[in-house]
């Protein structure tokens, strides 16, 4: 009766054993099926998240240094960049307004011993050294050194020019280069009158 009862017990004890592999192998079979179809179906994490969120923290970090640097070279650049134009820009002006000066008045070349092409260029070449300079300035250094430069060597148009980029007025200039306060006067008064004169005819 007892051989009998633990063949019993023993025979139960296999049977719920067994069961008991198989309900794992089976609920191990559900958890790949499900995590496959979660990985399949999106349900999870997209792929690449992980490594989209790093990259992208990355990217803010490396953005963060990048966008400065570049402002940074942007903003300088575009002060460069900002500044050649303004100064494209003015010499454009002037340059316009020295072509409206000697069409209005073309006997001024002329009668200032020189032709209209040659004060164009030269103040063309000038402008490229100093975009403010006016073409009035122009043509009164070039009448200033051919008055003064036989008696005055150090003075010429480019020494005078020089001192106008340097924003010295034609005065201080001419007084810079070796002429007293009166002879300046003088000098700027019998150009002047020249210049005018030559505008009339």
């Amino acid at each position: 009766m007892q051989t009998t009862l633990r063949m019993f017990t023993r025979l139960v004890l296999v049977c719920l054993l067994v069961i008991g592999l198989q309900m794992m192998a089976s609920a191990q079979g559900h958890g790949r099926g499900a995590g496959g179809g979660v990985g399949n179906t999106g349900g999870g994490p997209p792929s690449g998240v992980g490594l989209d969120r790093g990259i992208g923290t990355s990217s803010d970090r490396s953005a963060g240094r990048a966008d400065n640097g570049r402002g940074t070279a942007s903003d300088r650049s575009n002060g460069r960049s900002d500044a050649g134009l303004d100064r494209a820009r003015l010499q454009e002006q002037n340059s316009r307004q020295a072509d409206n000066e000697l069409r209005d008045h073309p006997g001024m070349a002329v009668n200032l011993h020189t032709t209209a092409n040659n004060l164009r260029s030269g103040y063309q070449s000038a402008l490229a050294r100093n975009p403010n300079l006016k073409f009035g300035q122009y043509v009164a250094a070039t009448r200033l050194a051919a008055n003064l430069g036989a008696r005055n060597p150090n003075i010429t148009t480019n020494a005078i020019l020089a001192g106008l980029a340097t924003g010295t007025s034609i005065g201080q200039t001419l007084q810079d280069l070796g002429l007293s306060k009166q002879e300046t006067k003088d000098a700027q008064k019998l150009a002047d009158r020249e210049i005018k004169d030559a505008k009339r005819h």
